[in-house]
């Protein structure tokens, strides 16, 4: 558990925070966190009805449809956001999907658009809110995950995107400096949300975790609450780095040693685990705008 000193969520007061990817899980929570501490949030996502929920339990928040994938529209959404909350403070880039695709025989598709979400997404975010939050209070967060560093069979299409999106908070940090903003990167192992329970609700991932001595590694799955909690801390400090559950800090850097661990580990079941992908139509975790997957 993660306390966060009445000092700490002092600072969280009257923050203009614009979140995308706001209509569920990691995003609906953390904007009820934050407008319980007193920040002013602004909401984006896919889902109109639950947008609207989300917002109206945050104090009516403004909100907006965005595909984060479209360009044009997150610039206007950025732009809109900042006038509708007298300027932003920080900005969360949060949206993202996922879905299993074996590299040999699985549908590009699947990586193809966890690029564009998960990466072109995060950088069109990142690229518009640039201005509005390059000053001395301003601070950018990449939401990645722990899949950035530590690679898992299925996995693949989201862990090269979530690495890209790694590497774009990190280079972001630099390039605020200046200004005297700051930009951090959050890494999650996994969290209970759809987006979990939809990623290891297939055949695939039943027949690779089952009784599988690494089981626990791959499928251990933490309260959301310890999310929030390390996200309401880090954006308060406007830490460089942002992580969940707290094992996950060493994790980061002790990434080279423990690829060979997980590598040996989901072995035993491996094989058919990739045959049941290979025939298994996975849907993304979250429903895309105009997308077939």
């Amino acid at each position: 558990m993660i306390y966060v000193s009445a000092r700490w969520r002092a600072t969280l007061a009257g923050r203009r925070v614009l979140i995308t990817g706001a209509a569920r899980g990691i995003g609906a929570a953390l904007a009820a966190r934050l407008h319980e501490r007193g920040a002013r949030v602004a909401l984006a996502g896919l889902e109109p009805d639950l947008l609207a929920s989300v917002a109206a339990s945050c104090g009516d928040a403004p909100w907006w449809t965005c595909d984060v994938t479209d360009r044009d529209r997150v610039r206007t959404v950025v732009d809109e956001a900042a006038r509708a909350l007298g300027g932003l403070d920080v900005v969360i880039a949060n949206a993202g999907v996922a879905a299993q695709m074996p590299i040999v025989g699985g549908d590009p598709a699947v990586l193809e658009q966890s690029l564009r979400v998960n990466v072109l997404g995060a950088h069109n975010t990142l690229s518009a809110a640039g201005p509005h939050i390059s000053h001395r209070r301003g601070y950018a967060l990449t939401i990645a995950s722990l899949a950035a560093a530590v690679h898992l069979p299925l996995l693949g299409a989201y862990s090269a995107s979530k690495a890209a999106a790694e590497a774009l908070g990190d280079t972001l940090r630099i390039e605020l400096r200046p200004w005297g903003a700051k930009a951090g990167v959050a890494y999650f192992a996994e969290l209970d949300t759809d987006m979990t329970s939809r990623g290891f609700g297939t055949e695939a991932a039943a027949a690779l975790t089952q009784g599988a001595r690494g089981a626990a590694l791959v499928s251990r799955v933490a309260p959301l609450k310890a999310g929030i909690d390390a996200l309401e801390l880090g954006i308060a400090r406007r830490s460089r780095r942002i992580v969940a559950p707290w094992w996950v800090a060493g994790a980061l850097p002790a990434r080279a040693a423990i690829q060979p661990v997980v590598d040996r580990l989901v072995q035993p079941r491996l094989r058919g685990a990739l045959e049941i992908a290979r025939e298994e139509q996975a849907a993304l975790t979250t429903p895309q705008a105009d997308r077939a997957l």
